[in-house]
């Protein structure tokens, strides 16, 4: 019981250290882009590996569908690069597993676009790949990463860091840091009246 108490106070001091710091206002600057992104047309990719590409997938859902039931607007425009598993696959099989998502962002993106790749160690050479295959686009790159952001922050364009080694403490502040993003696009778009509230369930 007692380790299970200490990880919630380990969560909780996290989150205090980086209230007290910038990095409040680095989610408010990547929103600010990201909604102006989108309101040029453009879309917002996501990517990651293990529980990060979970959380990239949970974040494009929300921003697909809803975030708050009590807000039944539009769709974001929202990709996860995690594709289906015959993609995966075969790019794994074909070119290697680092390549699948410099593989698709090559695909689907197009400048203007926005991409956010999420790895707490900061060095998932997939992410990485397709964080320089964005530049390489004209696509606004941010990053989602850990400790002091490791290779990834080199390709960034602006980066949530959280500082911390430990994996889970790191995903947490993540999912933390990604609801509050989306809300605040959600927010900027809504007041732009590039999103529509509806009365349809």
């Amino acid at each position: 019981m007692k380790n299970i108490s200490q990880a919630f106070k380990d969560s909780i001091s996290l989150n205090n250290k980086i209230i007290a710091t910038d990095l409040p206002n680095i989610i408010e600057k990547i929103g600010i882009e990201i909604s102006n992104s989108i309101k040029e047309g453009n879309k917002i990719m996501l990517c990651g590996n293990g529980g990060s590409a979970a959380d990239a997938q949970h974040l494009v859902a929300e921003m697909l569908i809803r975030l708050k039931p009590n807000c039944n607007r539009q769709g974001i425009p929202a990709i996860s690069l995690a594709q289906d598993t015959s993609t995966i696959t075969a790019c794994g099989n074909d070119f290697g597993y680092q390549k699948i998502y410099e593989r698709v962002i090559k695909s689907l993106g197009k400048k203007g676009d926005c991409l956010l790749g999420i790895t707490t160690s900061g060095n998932s050479e997939n992410v990485i790949l397709a964080m320089k295959a964005a530049k390489d686009m004209g696509i606004k790159v941010f990053g989602f990463l850990g400790s002091k952001g490791g290779k990834a922050i080199n390709f960034c364009d602006k980066a949530f860091i959280v500082p911390s080694n430990e994996t889970a403490r790191i995903q947490e502040c993540h999912i933390l840091a990604g609801h509050a993003l989306v809300e605040y696009i959600e927010q900027l778009l809504l007041k732009a009246n590039y999103l529509h509230i509806s009365d349809e369930v």
